[in-house]
């Protein structure tokens, strides 16, 4: 299959990269990194969570956050949303698109959500019915579908059968994450290809973390199968609170360097970008996780 000509870039860095950081960051300074974002040329970002400050707390901000937005015309700010109260939240909050979630295995749907995958999925299907009805659109995760911190190897069938759930209550995008970073480019093809029999491939997106350093070939293996929308994370921000020894989201400017030099088109500035990683990365006070970030700023010292 020919590689897309186009690839749409979902930024979760203020959302998925933040939401664990053990200090609290400003909500001015998630607002200030979202304009850098969109400034750079990103047409998606993730903004925030509406979810229960007592699980996670750096996202109490969520409603102050989205109130703070100055929204760029043609720009999407996607919230998540894990059941019916946060969706009113958002609705509120003036969300246009919300973020549902389910996992491929019962040990990590019980850790995250405390319930079993049927059970999350039953009341996701209220959440996006609700959702939809109000005019905002819905996109469904799919968590640890390539390797579980609990249950080891994820077999297909079990992605499969979360991403029709979630396709059958609505979501028009469906995203396959590896949410712990074990991922190989094999198993991302056998993963997607399963999938793609159910859920047409231009409907489906990829989320790798870069934990054994495989993001950006599994980011060039699920393009080889046609997929043309993924998740990224400014300077490799982020990490999973119920996955020990994960480490961040495949960094943004890594992805952007990968597309650039395969000459698919993004829209997005890469150095407007990088400039946006060192102003969190400045704030939070540690250096990028981008290797491309570093060895572009390397080459201009």
């Amino acid at each position: 299959m020919a590689l897309p000509q186009k690839v749409r870039i979902v930024e979760v860095g203020p959302r998925d990269g933040l939401q664990n950081e053990a200090t609290q960051v400003p909500a001015s300074v998630k607002i200030e990194l979202i304009h850098r974002l969109q400034d750079a040329g990103i047409g998606i970002i993730e903004a925030t969570a509406f979810v229960s400050p007592k699980w996670v707390p750096q996202m109490a901000d969520n409603a102050d956050v989205m109130a703070g937005i100055q929204r760029k015309p043609g720009v999407i700010y996607p919230v998540l949303v894990p059941n019916m109260k946060g969706l009113e939240a958002a609705i509120a909050a003036g969300a246009d698109e919300a973020v549902v979630f389910g996992a491929a295995t019962e040990s990590f749907s019980k850790r995250n959500t405390n319930c079993s995958i049927d059970e999350g999925l039953a009341r996701f299907a209220e959440v996006a019915k609700a959702a939809i009805a109000h005019g905002i659109k819905v996109r469904g995760d799919i968590s640890v579908c390539l390797g579980c911190p609990y249950e080891g190897e994820v077999a297909p069938a079990a992605v499969v059968h979360v991403a029709q759930a979630l396709d059958a209550m609505g979501c028009y995008e469906i995203t396959v994450c590896d949410t712990i970073g074990t991922g190989t480019a094999g198993k991302t093809r056998r993963v997607i290809e399963a999938v793609a029999r159910h859920i047409p491939i231009e409907r489906m997106a990829g989320h790798f973390h870069d934990t054994y350093g495989q993001a950006v070939t599994n980011v060039y293996a699920a393009l080889e199968c046609g997929i043309a929308t993924f998740d990224s994370s400014v300077s490799g921000l982020g990490g999973c609170p119920y996955a020990k020894g994960a480490t961040g989201n495949v960094a943004t400017e890594d992805v952007l360097y990968l597309l650039d030099g395969l000459g698919i088109e993004t829209g997005i500035d890469m150095q407007k970008l990088i400039a946006a990683g060192d102003y969190i990365c400045g704030v939070l006070g540690r250096p990028t996780l981008s290797r491309a970030a570093r060895a572009i700023r390397a080459k201009a010292a």
